[in-house]
């Protein structure tokens, strides 16, 4: 589900085309998506959250890529194959993990697993490299083209992009450290192994698709794609431009600097308190579930509980109010057949009797 919107908008490029504005509003979403995911990724140590932030910035780029228009429809279904691959191999590798850590998540009581689970590990750092774009890799091909292009259509965004790039290199970088090299920080009573074929064999598959998948569908996705997406401006090369030799600088100072912090000192076994805006956003998820509880969820709840309410103490109590009043008015009245002759008798009576005195009375009058 979560790249059908992706295909959905390339699809349908013919429609944004007719709407700039549209088209507009896809690539400030998908911005912003690269952007905050990232931002995301920095700051979990969940070994699955960091992959899923990751997954929001890697859809962020394709978004982006579907909305600048031709030069980008191509580059947005390029993305979506080889992330396909680098990113299932990572989330496999993730599950290898925590099977091998007795269900464990937390990366800050990993370490030095390398040493353990060699294949995870070098299937792992397959993806590692593909999702940061080193030359050749995957992600060097179908990502760095989604950079060019995004220069092409507006340096802000660009740049935005090329900032994405950078910490995706920092926050996989720290994965990476704090998950397979450094000093082990396991549990007592975890006793990390490799995990079986039925899990190391497809992890293998994916690696060399991680690895080889930007080559083999660079020289022939366009054209592949051109009958649905119409003809590019962009042109595909193994030689990087300005902006890709840019991409790949930003990138090493990404890796650099995860290196610098997770690399060159002891990761704490517990998350220390921070006070760092952009690390309290990160670990809260930039808010986004705050912000959706005051302005969706306890609104809505509120409403809810105010239909209840007005259906139990108006709705309800005007229908069984109506249904009490007949139901005592019947039993008052079944209170007068009580199957005595001398009742009827005195009831018969007492009509007659005011019968007699409204004739009397209409006479008078």
């Amino acid at each position: 589900m979560v790249t059908a919107g992706v295909y959905l908008v390339v699809r349908s490029h013919a429609i944004f085309e007719a709407a700039p504005i549209a088209a507009t509003a896809v690539v400030i979403v998908g911005t912003v998506t690269l952007l905050f995911g990232a931002w995301i990724g920095t700051s979990k140590d969940d070994i699955k959250k960091v992959l899923a932030g990751s997954t929001m910035s890697q859809i962020g780029y394709m978004m982006l890529a579907a909305g600048i228009g031709p030069a980008g429809y191509a580059f947005a279904i390029f993305h979506l194959l080889t992330h396909g691959f680098f990113k299932a191999n990572m989330f496999l590798g993730a599950g290898s993990v925590m099977h091998a850590m007795d269900d464990d998540v937390d990366m800050r009581h990993f370490g030095a697993l390398s040493k353990v689970m060699r294949v995870t590990f070098l299937t792992f750092a397959m993806g590692y490299l593909a999702i940061i774009g080193f030359p050749f890799f995957s992600g060097y091909f179908s990502k760095d083209h989604i950079i060019e292009a995004a220069f092409h259509q507006n340096v802000w965004i660009g740049a935005a992009a090329l900032i994405g790039a950078g910490i995706t290199a920092f926050y996989m970088t720290r994965l990476m450290l704090m998950t397979f090299l450094g000093e082990k920080r396991w549990r007592d009573g975890v006793h990390p192994h490799e995990s079986p074929k039925v899990m190391t064999i497809p992890l293998i598959i994916l690696a060399v698709f991680s690895v080889i998948s930007g080559a083999l569908m660079n020289s022939w996705i366009q054209e592949w794609l051109e009958p649905a997406t119409g003809g590019h401006v962009e042109e595909l090369s193994l030689v990087p431009t300005a902006v890709g030799w840019a991409t790949m600088a930003v990138v090493a100072i990404g890796v650099t600097v995860g290196w610098f912090f997770f690399g060159r000192r002891p990761v704490p076994e517990v998350a220390p308190i921070s006070h760092n805006f952009f690390t309290v956003m990160g670990r809260n998820d930039l808010f986004g579930d705050t912000v959706n509880d005051a302005l969706v969820v306890q609104p809505t709840l509120l409403a809810a509980r105010g239909a209840v309410a007005v259906d139990h103490s108006v709705i309800d109590a005007s229908v069984t109010g109506v249904a009490t009043m007949f139901s005592g008015l019947s039993t008052q009245v079944r209170r007068l057949q009580n199957g005595q002759i001398r009742s009827y008798a005195l009831t018969m009576t007492i009509g007659v009797v005011l019968v007699g005195v409204v004739m009397i009375l209409s006479q008078l009058g």
